[in-house]
């Protein structure tokens, strides 16, 4: 049964998945604001097909924060990545620049609004990045970094990527940790499993602590949940 409804869902979202991308570049045409209402539909899509097709459901622990924040995500999954867009408010999510390459749809990300980041681009890509950051901040828009740099299997718990520090430094922004159980449910793979995610938005860690503190604190809070806690 698992691997009925793990095919179905590949089969329905996905092919679901083509019209919203292919509907998503005429919409851009028409400013952000469009766009990201397109956006948020395709997350619903993705949470009623979690839910209905493979019985995966998520649950929210502590506020979701509102306005100009970081809020620094723990990555198990695909899953997270579009719930976190129903979670918050058009949040902004900082994303590898070859994303933002591709033709057409990086296009569309860049008008979504998201932040694309280039580890190697030294002092040129850094000021793009803090240009696109800004503009989300100028809008009241939370900013989603998962700090740790990649997605994780349950687990494991590496350290923070060095671009969080300099987010975090540069914003001058309070973060909220979320951690999460996804990989439980939906390891790298094929097969998923039924169940409840846990979303828990941890204690608020403001601006301005030296960096070792605050890299402790946020590496701390995003991973509450995983086994090896």
């Amino acid at each position: 049964m698992t691997a009925l409804r793990s095919l179905l869902f590949t089969i329905l979202f996905y092919g679901g998945t083509v019209v919203y991308v292919l509907l998503s570049f005429p919409i851009a045409l028409f400013g952000q604001r469009p766009l990201r209402r397109h956006v948020g539909n395709w997350a619903r899509f993705h949470r009623r097909c979690a839910a209905w097709i493979l019985g995966i459901r998520s649950r929210t622990e502590g506020d979701p924060p509102t306005g100009a924040v970081v809020v620094a995500a723990k990555h198990q999954s695909m899953f997270e990545t579009l719930e976190i867009v129903l979670l918050l408010d058009e949040p902004a999510i900082v994303m590898k620049r070859q994303l933002a390459d591709i033709p057409l749809f990086g296009w569309v990300t860049l008008r979504y609004g998201c932040i694309p980041v280039d580890r190697s681009g030294g002092g040129a890509a850094l000021r793009r990045m803090m240009r696109a950051a800004g503009d989300a901040i100028a809008q009241g828009r939370p900013i989603v970094i998962f700090p740790e740099g990649t997605r994780v299997r349950p687990g494991e718990r590496p350290p923070l990527q060095p671009g969080f520090a300099g987010l975090y430094r540069a914003l001058k922004l309070p973060v909220v940790p979320l951690a999460l159980d996804s990989g439980r449910l939906w390891p790298r793979g094929f097969a998923k499993r039924p169940g409840i995610v846990t979303m828990r938005f941890g204690e608020t860690v403001p601006p301005g602590l030296p960096r070792g503190e605050a890299e402790s604190a946020v590496h701390r809070a995003i991973n509450a949940l995983d086994p090896a806690a």
